[in-house]
């Protein structure tokens, strides 16, 4: 999205779920003014999705999807400010071709107990399994979708994936860091400027999620 307005939130939303290999049955959003308003009420009133919102003052109501901030965006794009049409093309082909490697590919462990032994707090896990293998077990797949995504998976080639993720991601950091600095302006009698790109870099840089 070039940015959080109601609208562009909402597209986002019939994009992203037209793409989904299952229905939606619910919706949980924080209390932003880009979820709570009447578009995206009556889009779920009239697919009969449910929509809930978060509690007000509980920013740990979507705990397991703020967590997916690092793992799933910074650790992939960094922290750099994205705001031309030419870096949001990137993004798109980024996000194209990673939720291949998210969803078919990394396997991740649940936490199943967790028990304090004296002084030592000890944690099992399950066995790990990719979003992928768990939309198979919950039975979430129709014959078709499965079939399509079994056949992705088996076409997939690992290493290239990788390679065209992170040469998008270094061509991302270099337009973010190259753009014009944004013009000193006055804003309430007083001048302000953005920060300078060329001294964000560094500071900035990403990490592999994949070292």
């Amino acid at each position: 999205m070039p940015n959080k307005a109601a609208t562009n939130v909402f597209d986002a939303i019939k994009d992203v779920t037209s793409k989904f290999p299952f229905p939606i049955i619910g919706i949980d959003s924080d209390n932003g003014s880009e979820f709570i308003n009447a578009h995206l009420f009556d889009y779920c009133e009239t697919r009969k999705i449910t929509f809930t919102p978060g509690r007000p003052g509980h920013k740990n109501d979507g705990a397991h999807v703020e967590q997916k901030n690092w793992t799933h965006v910074r650790s992939l794009v960094g922290y750099l400010r994205y705001d031309t049409a030419a870096e949001l093309a990137v993004l798109d082909e980024i996000w194209d071709l990673d939720w291949r490697f998210t969803n078919l590919l990394c396997a991740q462990q649940k936490l199943v107990s967790r028990e304090r032994v004296g002084a030592k707090i000890i944690k099992r896990h399950e066995t790990a399994q990719t979003p992928h293998q768990r939309a198979i077990a919950a039975g979430a797949l129709t014959p078709h979708r499965k079939a399509v995504l079994t056949r992705t998976l088996n076409e997939l080639r690992p290493g290239r994936l990788q390679r065209q993720i992170d040469t998008l991601a270094e061509k991302l950091e270099r337009l973010a860091i190259r753009k014009t600095p944004t013009p000193i302006r006055a804003v309430n009698n007083q001048f302000t400027k953005g920060p300078r790109p060329e001294l964000l870099g560094e500071a900035t840089k990403r990490s592999s999620r994949r070292s």
